[in-house]
């Protein structure tokens, strides 16, 4: 009997990355060092920028944002991951589980990537449209923008959520990823999935394509403007700005687009494997990084925060 009745639970595992248990506690190992980063790091830039008085612009509302996804975003990933490397036979997951995170990965994911395009935006308003900056970037249209990113994951994320898990699936299954993912749980279905297939392109497209080309377009008009500053200090000022942010776009949008914008028939198990460890665990841990060390304020911020949390201790021991 190839196909099982719906109403009977069914449960999922994930491919192991080894079937060498010392490679498996080096891989185990390795990414909960990554996860422990990339929580403090991404909590350290929320405190930062909500108790700095002088972080409070848009450019940092942005980024605070960024790192509070990127908290739940890792969050909804690896957790289950490190359990199932550590446990590759007994740790599963329900098909509700797999909905749930599968759900909660596009809403983030997609979220993410809209909110990157927006932080190019206020970059071009900012060095494009400096005196009118204030303006135009009000703190009233920043929420807006924040919220309708997420509004934005949310409609997305919901039906393609509902197609991918209305279809049958004959039994308990092996993910080939380490998480539930759209195109590895569709190869687990016995019913034709050209319909969500199509759906995956467009949401692919949405959030991955438009999203990048508005970046492109802002970073024209932001290196034309740039290359019309006389000092090279304004240039190097202007420029320092945004390379952080447009290294995190390269990394996101890049990994991105090798899964999800190439034909479903050349799906490969092995990169679906790979390439998806740069964007649920390397990125979250590179993004604090990049940014604090590209970033005078935020680096400066950082050096006052730990001074002050450096100075009692120092005095206590005294």
């Amino acid at each position: 009997m190839e196909e099982t009745n719906q109403t009977v639970m069914i449960y999922f595992y994930f491919r192991p990355f080894s079937k060498l248990p010392e490679v498996q506690v080096l891989i185990f190992v390795t990414f909960l060092i990554m996860y422990l980063v990339s929580i403090s790091g991404n909590v350290s830039i929320s405190l930062i920028t909500w108790t700095h008085h002088s972080l409070h612009t848009p450019m940092y509302f942005f980024l605070a944002n960024l790192a509070a996804l990127e908290i739940c975003y890792s969050s909804t990933i690896a957790p289950l991951t490190l359990a199932s490397i550590l446990s590759p036979d007994t740790t599963t997951i329900s098909l509700p589980g797999c909905g749930a995170q599968m759900f909660f990965f596009i809403l983030l994911g997609s979220t993410d990537c809209i909110l990157l395009a927006i932080m190019a935006y206020d970059r071009f308003v900012a060095i494009c449209h400096p005196l009118h900056y204030t303006l135009i970037m009000r703190w009233q249209l920043c929420v807006q923008l924040a919220l309708g990113s997420l509004v934005l994951g949310f409609i997305l994320a919901v039906p393609l959520t509902v197609l991918i898990f209305q279809l049958p699936f004959c039994s308990s299954k092996e993910i080939s990823l380490f998480y539930c993912d759209t195109l590895a749980v569709m190869r687990l279905a016995c019913a034709d999935t050209q319909v969500q297939e199509a759906t995956v392109f467009v949401v692919s497209v949405t959030v991955l394509t438009i999203p990048f080309l508005l970046i492109t377009l802002s970073y024209v008009f932001i290196v034309a403007t740039i290359l019309k500053i006389r000092s090279a200090e304004g240039r190097r000022k202007a420029f320092s700005t945004c390379s952080s942010h447009l290294t995190v776009v390269l990394l996101q949008y890049g990994c991105g687009s090798l899964i999800y914008l190439c034909p479903s028939s050349s799906y490969s198990p092995e990169r679906g494997q790979v390439v998806p460890v740069v964007y649920t665990f390397i990125t979250p841990v590179l993004n604090p990084f990049i940014y604090s060390m590209r970033n005078r304020e935020l680096k400066d911020a950082l050096k006052r925060a730990m001074m002050r949390f450096l100075l009692p201790q120092t005095q206590q021991v005294l």
